[in-house]
């Protein structure tokens, strides 16, 4: 785990399971209390609908709501379950580098940039859907080249970070900046990298591709258009709120452009 603090909990083992396409099957399979506190939560089948609660702005029909910060009833829920057996993992994800953490490393950054051993920088991440598309970012992360760093966040990540892509002088070349609820770190991160360069924001060394799904992605986009960051591309398909007049202002005065295949769009989204 990135967070130093929270290396010392050994129970808090980790990610279960991929984005939240999966999570009816994942519920059902192990005895577990759940506790949901995203939209992203869908209304539970019976077989864990008895162990799920809500919390926060969530809620669900026939799930009990926790108000508060007080999780006792969760809690005696998940002591009162059979232990889930632990299954053998053939693959380790690191997670919460997050803002402070990449930032801990800015000066090395700076110079591995300064030397020309990163290249480029890309963002990666927004939602995740079961469509057979959405494999465009696990293609894309396979055929950077190794002077190229990633950072991602939201569920779009689930497409490609259990790929080991190796270190750039020790310095990870994929690395998780949260879920979409973190969606912040990174457009907070993105001034933080143009002070460190002596760059404003759209003059960075990065290349931003989003995927779409649902309003957060939303949100998303329209920070970074605050920031000023132009050449966003958009993947794999458009929202559908998007119409031909919205696109075009979109691509006339923020230069958004549209993905079509790994392949083709690999020597572009290099250049940014």
């Amino acid at each position: 785990h990135g967070y130093p603090k929270l290396k010392k909990y050994e129970h808090l083992v980790g990610n279960l399971g991929k984005s939240w396409t999966d999570q009816r099957q994942l519920f059902a399979k192990y005895p577990m209390a759940i506790l949901a506190t995203t939209n992203c939560a869908l209304i539970p089948i019976e077989a864990y609908k008895d162990r799920m609660f809500t919390t926060g702005p969530v809620r669900l029909p026939g799930v009990k709501h926790i108000s508060g910060y007080d999780f006792t009833e969760l809690i005696k829920r998940a002591e009162g379950l059979p232990e889930v057996k632990e299954e053998e993992s053939k693959v380790t994800l690191w997670t919460g580098y997050s803002r402070s953490a990449i930032l801990r490393n800015a000066k090395r950054i700076k110079e591995l940039i300064e030397e020309g051993k990163i290249r480029r920088i890309f963002l990666i991440g927004g939602c995740d859907s079961p469509l057979k598309e959405m494999e465009y970012f696990r293609e894309l992360a396979r055929k950077l080249p190794k002077d190229v760093i990633i950072l991602t966040y939201a569920c779009g990540k689930y497409r490609l970070n259990d790929l080991d892509l190796g270190d750039i002088e020790g310095l990870p070349r994929l690395m998780d900046l949260g879920q979409c609820n973190d969606a912040i770190v990174a457009i907070d991160l993105l001034p933080d990298l143009a002070k460190l360069l002596n760059m404003k924001p759209e003059e960075l060394p990065l290349t931003i591709v989003l995927s779409w799904f649902e309003q957060k992605a939303v949100s998303i986009l329209l920070g970074l258009l605050y920031l000023g960051v132009k050449g966003i591309y958009l993947a794999p398909r458009l929202p559908a709120w998007v119409n031909e007049d919205i696109l075009k202002v979109l691509k006339e005065r923020y230069e958004i452009k549209l993905v079509s295949t790994p392949e083709s769009d690999f020597k572009e989204l290099l250049r940014g």
